[in-house]
């Protein structure tokens, strides 16, 4: 099975990623995902606080699925960070280029994560026309300080 990631990007910033399983959306149009995504109206949109200072979050998300992480990105609390820097300059460039959403999005969320304890999985390079792996998977927190031949902690 392969995962990869659409993403459909309003000109205002709002976002949201669709999964690809074994490119099941490859002949789908962006318009066409915008048109099924259903976006809240921004009334109906709540601002979160940030957990950290109670300032307003620019993005909230949960983290990878089983994770239990919940990312947010906060301008004040998030600023030192090289890819939170980025995205949150994005959100505030008016003439943002919306194609940047998918990099920017993924450097903040394995920043975010790494910061939990997460790391991204190595990954194995893809055969000659096969298509790319661009779903990178996690290894939870002290699951790298294992032994190669230690097995993994089970409940």
């Amino acid at each position: 099975m392969a995962l990869t990631w659409r993403y459909v990007v309003q000109p205002d910033g709002d976002f949201c990623r669709i999964a690809n399983i074994d490119g099941s959306l490859d002949n789908t149009s962006d318009e066409e995902l915008a048109r099924v995504w259903p976006r809240q109206d921004d009334a109906e949109q709540q601002n979160r606080p940030c957990s950290r200072c109670g300032t307003t979050l620019l993005l909230q998300w949960n983290g990878p699925l089983m994770t239990g992480v919940w990312m947010e990105l906060c301008t004040v609390c998030d600023a030192h960070r090289p890819a939170a820097r980025a995205f949150i300059d994005w959100y505030g460039d008016p003439d943002r280029d919306l194609t940047a959403v998918p990099r920017l999005f993924e450097a903040w969320e394995t920043e975010t994560m790494h910061a939990h304890g997460w790391a991204r999985a190595p990954q194995t390079e893809a055969a000659p026309g096969a298509r790319p792996h661009s779903h990178l998977s996690l290894v939870p927190p002290g699951a790298d300080e294992r032994a190669d031949d230690e097995p993994a902690e089970t409940d």
